[in-house]
């Protein structure tokens, strides 16, 4: 089958990096290539129109076009009558794009089937954080949907979620994130005792906030614990803040901001080293479709304490392989902190059981094979 990917991010060393959209593409792409199947990443908001290759995937870069007024219209156009000329060429067979911003809601080609994957749109993470959301991203976002030939949710949440707030009635199939199980593999050399690691951007969404208020209490029971960040700091809307970091910081206990460590944004390799070196994980989000950064924790065999809410309990079974606890129960998620800090069994066992489910049910082929049958199901005629 030949597949193509419409998308603003993907993760390339001559390209830059990427969120999570981007990430779970990659993987994706990756694992359909090595399954035989043709992959064409259709990179809009680029600098240079140019074709990479990235391990058997190819990457078309294009440039938005600029008009006052109209580059959002003639961008849509300009990448429709590229799928259209690819299509006719035989160079692909059906389009996915994520639901984020809406990309595909002018975009109908002829005859390429459009699919949507439901990653988390701007409308859903406003909704989410309890904020609204920028009118045109809402239009944008319900229009593709409107318009798509099938849809695919990361999450059973997101799709329910999108569905009510959209007020739409289109049918979806859950395939969640999966990720390279060989890229992040347990290695045990190295682990720093007491070591909590949170990765990912600093933004309000992600729960950051609660963090200090987290680490204050385990701290008090646990006064050599340190907390590491890793990720990109970013501005906070609601405060109006150039920084989220800034924000954190005063919201520490004095003796328990000593033990705190941000070291910004790390490459995939670093990071992993990063992952590596925690006791545990901990993500206290409010806002997520179908996280990557839990799957990459759980891979490498870190016991996780994360969000209870709505997507967490597709992805981590409370006390079987991870612990869970809403972010604003500031004193149930720093005990269940404390109590992996103290029990090295109860850390281990959640850990391994943790690479046993990603194994099982999260891995990239797998997910791959998913989509294909898919795929498949809207395109009777298309090759597995």
């Amino acid at each position: 089958m030949k597949i193509a990917f419409l998308t603003s991010e993907y993760p390339h060393p001559s390209i830059g990096g990427s969120g999570g959209i981007g990430s779970s593409i990659r993987y994706l792409g990756r694992a359909l290539t090595q399954l035989g199947h043709k992959v064409t990443i259709l990179l809009y908001q680029q600098p240079v129109e140019e074709v990479i290759d990235d391990s058997g995937v190819t990457i078309r870069r294009i440039k938005n076009v600029k008009f006052k007024g109209l580059s959002w219209l003639l961008t849509r156009k300009k990448i429709e009558r590229i799928v259209d000329e690819i299509f006719d060429l035989g160079e692909i067979e059906i389009l996915e794009a994520p639901d984020w911003t809406g990309i595909t809601s002018f975009i109908k080609p002829k005859k390429c089937p459009v699919v949507i994957r439901l990653h988390g749109s701007d409308t859903y993470f406003c909704h989410l954080a309890g904020r609204s959301s920028k009118w045109i991203n809402r239009f944008h976002e319900r229009r593709a949907l409107k318009n798509a030939d099938a849809v695919i949710s990361v999450s059973a949440f997101t799709g329910k979620t999108t569905k009510n707030i959209f007020r739409l009635s289109f049918n979806y199939q859950v395939i969640h994130n999966g990720i390279d199980l060989q890229e992040f593999t347990p290695n045990h050399n190295g682990i720093e005792k007491s070591r909590i690691l949170y990765f990912g951007t600093l933004i309000r969404k992600k729960g950051v906030l609660e963090l200090p208020l987290i680490f204050n209490q385990v701290h008090m029971s646990d006064p050599s614990a340190e907390l590491i960040l890793v990720g990109n700091d970013s501005a906070d809307i609601t405060s109006g803040s150039d920084s989220t970091w800034a924000l954190m910081q005063p919201l520490f206990d004095a003796k328990a901001l000593n033990n705190v460590e941000y070291l910004g944004p790390k490459t995939s390799e670093d990071l992993r080293v990063e992952i590596q070196k925690a006791t545990i994980c901990v993500f206290p989000s409010f806002a997520e479709a179908f996280p990557l950064s839990w799957l990459e924790a759980m891979a490498m065999e870190k016991a996780v304490v994360a969000s209870n809410v709505g997507w967490g309990t597709e992805l981590v079974n409370h006390r079987v392989d991870g612990l869970l606890a809403h972010p604003k129960d500031h004193n149930q998620f720093a005990q269940y902190i404390n109590a992996l800090l103290k029990d090295p069994n109860l850390n281990s066992k959640l850990g391994k059981n943790a690479r046993k489910s990603v194994v099982e049910k999260f891995g990239h082929q797998m997910i791959a094979i998913e989509s294909l049958k898919f795929y498949k199901s809207i395109m009777p005629n298309a090759r597995l």
